[in-house]
């Protein structure tokens, strides 16, 4: 009778198993393992649309492009090495994307058409007056994001709302780490000028 191998997983100390990183993922889906995408694809994909949204604000468009990134993706990964994030080189690939957009297309977004509708369509959570005073709060920094210069724009999102580091944002976007630094602070300079009541 032949012995058999015993596979012995180790649990960390509280039980539960250790999520593998994002590059040990992408590595594994280079290697062919779909599930190691679909772990991907779960982790970024809203996180990734919001960004790609809040730049061109225009919802098909964004559509369009958050599914070319992920085909870029797709397609890119034989090649994958990790020399850095996965979540740096999917948003650095999407900075590309939305900047190859606005080349070709030579102009400055609108504002969003549905943003009162969107904003409305928050859930009620107290009192009428705080509800329209929280709502006007939303109202008026969305319209005073809206303000901001693209690039200034951009570092705010990766920063507050994808919460990556100014490293991270520098790499993205291909420009020093001290210039991130100054278009953040711009941005909220301007931001807390915009909000005074």
């Amino acid at each position: 009778m032949a012995a058999s191998r015993a596979t012995v997983i180790l649990w960390p100390m509280d039980g539960v198993p250790d999520e593998p990183d994002d590059n040990a993922l992408m590595t594994a889906y280079a290697k062919g393992d779909q599930r190691a995408f679909e772990l991907l694809y779960s982790r970024h994909r809203g996180g990734l649309y919001r960004y790609i949204l809040r730049l061109l604000r225009d919802r098909a468009i964004a559509d369009e492009l958050f599914q070319d990134v992920w085909q870029r993706v797709i397609s890119a990964r034989s090649g994958w090495r990790p020399s850095g994030s996965f979540s740096g080189w999917l948003y650095q690939i999407a900075h590309h994307r939305v900047n190859d957009h606005w080349r070709a297309r030579r102009h400055r977004p609108a504002a969003p058409i549905d943003a009162e509708e969107r904003v409305a369509a928050i859930p009620d959570q107290g009192t009428p007056e705080r509800t329209v005073s929280e709502f006007e709060q939303r109202r008026r920094l969305q319209l005073a994001l809206e303000t901001l210069p693209r690039e200034q724009r951009e570092v705010v999102a990766l920063r507050l709302e994808q919460e990556l580091t100014l490293e991270e944002i520098a790499t993205i976007t291909g420009v020093g780490r001290e210039t991130v630094k100054s278009r953040l602070r711009y941005a909220m300079d301007k931001l807390r000028e915009e909000m005074k009541p």
